[in-house]
């Protein structure tokens, strides 16, 4: 019974980090909003059960990588307010892993969506 109350635990307290960075976190509302459009043209154009599942795994790396990003900045505001350049790389680089995921992102999305987009309009 213990094992599962300390699970239940992490869990819930798993739930308010995903709540409380889709209330805080602007740029992750813009990325589940772009998954959701994404989830939804997908549906519409029929994609495959391998093309969805790897858009699915590419939707919860890109936003697992937002999370990290917002992390590493509330870790890094915690350590030091005042400039440090050692804060700015860990912030910067952390920005740099969210932009590439995102590129990323987008080269997967072209490669599920534009075939079948030209599909649809030839």
């Amino acid at each position: 019974m213990r094992f599962l109350r300390q699970h239940h635990i992490s869990f819930k307290n798993a739930l308010s980090g995903l709540k409380w960075a889709f209330t805080t976190q602007p740029n992750f509302r813009v990325h589940f909003s772009l998954a959701f459009l994404a989830v939804l043209l997908a549906f519409i154009l029929s994609v495959s059960y391998l093309e969805m599942t790897i858009l699915i795994l590419t939707i919860a790396f890109c936003l697992g990588i937002e999370m990290v990003n917002t992390s590493i900045e509330a870790m890094t505001d915690l350590i030091t307010t005042k400039w440090a350049s050692q804060a700015k790389i860990a912030k910067d680089v952390a920005a740099g892993m969210m932009l590439l995921t995102a590129f990323g992102s987008v080269i997967v999305a072209m490669f599920i969506f534009l075939p079948k987009i030209w599909r649809l309009l030839s």
